[in-house]
């Protein structure tokens, strides 16, 4: 029985990688998966690529719970293996799989990337994640994630969640390549022109990037359908980054302000325990002399914070990240905030900077990077180097290397913070010119690549000391 369970299993992910690397069908896998699949109970449906998991999941409800974490490593795993439950396990993680990465050719509607999107999401589900967590959409994308991992999209909680950056460190990547690709093929302006293909759309950063570059090229419905896809997107990953933020800059406490003596201060434990010596046995009853608040006000130290972002094409991810980032820290009290992009040119966008969607709107992604241009603009605005940080958010492929990385260096040795950082992506993996690299290494600013929460902890440590 063992050994058929076993052949069962491989059958499933023969028929999985002949499909992957063949959109022939191979008859005979085709018809033993079907007898597979029958047998274990599953509907035949698990192996129609052109059924989305939600409507498998809207036929078949009590398949949701099984999908959830279905690919996360098991918390204390003994080693014994239920070979009936791995025949049912593969034929789940076929489905999810060839849904996700076998996206065809050809045109693409709003509906197909629709589905497509959501299958995407059920993948990440299988692997503990939020839907749109590795490719950077959605609210539990981005920032959000390590606060949010191991929690199933349910809200019931899928155990914890496995280590994606060592175990499967491409795969966020690798997804957001299919959803760019699905966006190109999509004919994106008929879409947008057309107010029910447009409301179809769900804002993700592979589109929210061809939307910003295309938005010159688009007017009337479209042009508004636009703005509205790109405001949703920005609005779900501000939300998620205000709570990060919001916790990273808490400040500690100053105690030479006196609580406000306000119910919600009320320190209750404190209070009873102070009145302890008004208990009376007889009365059963505790008199209390004198109400104890706890301490809330936090000590902060006016700041400036001056973001430099490469809005050239390989940093579409970091320069939408950062604008909205730049937009939470600068409603914080005593922060400074300015922004400037730049590519051959510099723009100066701090007036808008309280608005990541007035600013993008003014971003023209694209082109090559000048640093120097950007440089220009910046170092007027260090006033007070002590009181300053310099976060300078590029991949470093510069026309004037020496001349930029020199400057740079003046920066850090005037007593201002200098970041260089390479990506703040929500799948953190970025292309750092190794020359660059290497120089801030000697320099003691080695740069910070990796999760958007890299960037708002390095911050936390500079605006709350």
């Amino acid at each position: 029985m063992t050994e058929s369970q076993e052949t069962r299993r491989q059958v499933l992910y023969w028929r999985l990688l002949a499909r992957l690397f063949d959109h022939e069908e191979q008859a005979a896998l085709e018809s033993a998966s079907l007898a597979v699949v029958e047998d274990i109970g599953l509907p035949p449906a698990v192996l129609d690529p052109a059924v989305g998991v939600d409507s498998l999941v809207q036929r078949h409800p009590g398949l949701a719970a099984e999908l959830d974490g279905l690919m996360a490593p098991e918390p204390g795993d003994t080693g014994t293996r239920d070979r009936a439950a791995e025949v049912r396990r593969a034929a789940l993680v076929s489905k999810v799989l060839l849904n996700v990465f076998a996206a065809g050719s050809g045109a693409v509607t709003a509906t197909q990337l629709a589905r497509w999107q959501a299958d995407a999401g059920w993948l990440e589900r299988a692997l503990g994640c939020r839907p749109g967590e590795l490719r950077g959409s959605g609210p539990g994308s981005g920032a959000g994630a390590s606060g949010g991992r191991g929690v199933s999209a349910t809200g019931t909680g899928g155990g914890r969640a496995p280590d994606l950056g060592t175990l499967l460190p491409a795969i966020g990547p690798e997804l957001g390549a299919i959803e760019a690709d699905l966006v190109r093929r999509m004919r994106l302006r008929e879409v947008l022109a057309d107010p029910a293909l447009a409301a179809r759309l769900s804002p993700s950063m592979s589109l929210i990037e061809q939307l910003l570059r295309d938005k010159d090229n688009l007017s009337g419905v479209a042009l508004a359908n636009a703005k509205s896809l790109i405001r949703r997107f920005v609005d779900e990953v501000a939300e998620v980054l205000r709570t990060q933020v919001e916790k990273a800059t808490a400040g500690v406490l100053d105690r030479s302000v006196p609580p406000k003596r306000v119910f919600r201060n009320l320190d209750l434990d404190r209070t009873i325990w102070k009145n302890l010596v008004n208990w009376s046995p007889e009365e059963e009853r505790l008199y209390v002399d004198r109400l104890y608040y706890r301490h809330t006000a936090r000590k902060t130290t006016p700041q400036r914070l001056i973001a430099v972002v490469d809005q050239s094409g390989s940093m579409v991810d970091s320069m939408v990240n950062c604008t909205i980032l730049a937009s939470i820290f600068a409603g914080l009290p005593k922060v400074d905030v300015h922004l400037i992009a730049y590519d051959t040119q510099a723009l100066d966008l701090t007036p808008w900077v309280h608005d990541p969607f007035e600013t993008l709107l003014r971003t023209n992604l694209g082109g090559g990077t000048d640093g120097t241009a950007a440089m220009a603009l910046t170092q007027p605005k260090i006033a007070e180097p002590r009181d300053t940080v310099v976060v300078w958010i590029s991949d470093f492929y510069e026309s004037h290397e020496e001349q930029l990385f020199e400057a740079m260096s003046a920066i850090h040795r005037s007593g201002a913070r200098f970041i260089p950082v390479g990506s703040v992506t929500s799948a953190g993996r970025g292309s750092v010119n190794p020359w660059f690299r290497e120089r801030f290494k000697d320099l003691g600013t080695p740069v910070l690549s990796g999760h958007i929460t890299k960037l708002v902890h390095e911050l936390k440590s500079f605006l709350t000391s």
